[in-house]
């Protein structure tokens, strides 16, 4: 196809500038042209034919001339810079019709193909005077993303033609991870754990460090009691412990090709991120010192450990945009990595397949060295089809086969874990939905029984 006719076409589709006919115009020269057609019949010469469809065009040129110019249109593009995944965002677009005639438009704006595009919309704007319109969109994948260009398609006045233009535009939006369920513990964190059936477990009879004082409740230990206070409020009051602030805890995610393995909604390494960022939040909030590395067959991203609510936007910034790669991971050569950065005793989280994890007989040498000093915890998400196999009653005999399959796998994955847990490595499977509070909790369990 030629460099001319490429252009052609893209004006038919939306994507070039220049003038096209309307469907209005069109439906007009079909019509005169089958009534003149029909009265040559009755000896009507064909130059009239001729003549009457030059009228009409050059007619239809006048309503052309009657339209608005390209440079009195004008069109502002309000979009937030940010975006979290999957979550639903107004884009406003402003078009400023500073020309004397009233306009109707349609506009496709160039957002990626990947993002969710109502598109063409539909508008009118009066002369002189400005319009808005908003429209919802969505971004099922993270990165980052540039938005160069609008397209806007506006009528004559007579509808005979439209205008077609290309406004440059120029926008960059990053779509970060879905931060819901990392708000939703920030805003109240036994509420968040609770939706899921899981409790906050109560902190060991005085240890840790203090917290507060207290109104006495049914349940409370009766040697937490602080006499002092009670005698000068004449209320029964009991002292609060919560655990040692200043922990570290080193969030390991896999990136390797298991890891893009589809769920519901996204993949596993979707999931692991945004049940990392909540892990973040809570330990960030405790007062402890959180360190993220991210890697495939080499370290990707490594942040070093640092307390503060501010060190979650750090760590955000840092894996926004990780990928999963096309190859394995090679867990060896990142717990040796770890071991050398990783001086302090910490608890080190590790989201990652479990599956993939049983086979890495390489990785148990450096585990056996790490294990004397941290302390170690592998959250996955289980495979929800497998169990569902394994649970099913058959009713034939392929389903009696596919069944047995599906126990021996999970049973082999029973006997691999605790081959693993005799070593140090405690591993945890959780469904996606549930994998940021499984994570959350175990944490905050851990921290609770002074294991570190």
């Amino acid at each position: 196809m030629t460099r001319s006719s490429k252009n052609l076409w893209g004006r038919f589709l939306f994507r070039d500038k220049g003038i096209v006919p309307t469907s209005r115009l069109l439906l007009v020269f079909v019509i005169l042209s089958g009534i003149l057609v029909t009265a040559t019949f009755w000896d009507m010469p064909w130059s009239f034919v001729l003549l009457s469809n030059i009228l009409v065009l050059l007619f239809s040129l006048v309503d052309l001339i009657y339209s608005p110019h390209k440079k009195q249109l004008k069109v502002k593009r309000s979009c937030p810079a940010e975006m979290e995944r999957g979550i639903n965002y107004e884009v406003a677009l402003t078009i400023e019709n500073r020309s004397p005639y009233d306009v109707q438009f349609s506009i496709i704006d160039g957002l990626p193909q990947s993002f969710n595009r109502p598109f063409p919309l539909s508008g009118s704007a009066n002369k002189e005077t400005s319009e808005t319109l908003v429209y919802q969109t969505k971004a099922p994948v993270r990165g980052d993303y540039q938005v160069n260009s609008l397209y806007m398609r506006y009528r004559s006045t007579l509808g005979l033609w439209e205008k077609q233009m290309t406004i440059p535009l120029n926008e960059k939006i990053k779509v970060i991870p879905d931060m819901t369920q990392t708000k939703n513990f920030l805003e109240d964190a036994q509420r968040f754990l609770n939706y899921e059936g899981i409790k906050i477990r109560k902190y060991k009879s005085g240890v840790g460090e203090f917290s507060k004082i207290r109104s006495y409740v049914v349940g409370d230990d009766p040697r937490k009691i602080n006499w002092r206070q009670t005698a000068k409020l004449q209320e029964v009051m009991t002292n609060e412990y919560e655990p040692e602030h200043g922990k570290h805890i080193t969030i390991l995610i896999d990136c390797g090709r298991m890891m893009g393995a589809e769920l519901k909604s996204g993949n596993r390494l979707e999931k692991s991120i945004e049940a990392a960022l909540t892990v973040t939040a809570a330990a960030l909030q405790k007062g402890d010192y959180v360190a993220v590395l991210a890697f495939s067959k080499k370290v990707k991203v490594y942040i070093p450990p640092a307390k503060g609510m501010a060190h979650l936007q750090t760590i955000l910034q840092a894996i926004y945009n990780i990928e999963v790669d096309a190859a394995e991971s090679n867990y060896g050569e990142i717990l040796n990595y770890l071991q050398l950065v990783q001086k302090k005793r910490s608890l080190i989280l590790l989201f990652s397949d479990i599956q993939t994890f049983l086979h890495e007989e390489s990785a148990l040498v450096y585990l056996k060295r790490l294990r004397q000093r941290h302390l170690f915890l592998m959250i996955g998400i289980e495979d929800e089809m497998l169990v569902k196999r394994g649970r099913e009653t058959p009713v034939n005999a392929q389903q009696t086969m596919v069944k047995s399959i599906a126990q021996q796998q999970i049973l082999i994955k029973k006997e691999g874990k605790a081959k693993w847990e005799k070593q140090g490595l405690l591993m945890v499977e959780a469904r996606e939905e549930k994998l940021a509070t499984t994570a959350v909790s175990y944490y905050i369990d851990m921290i609770n029984r002074g294991l570190l």
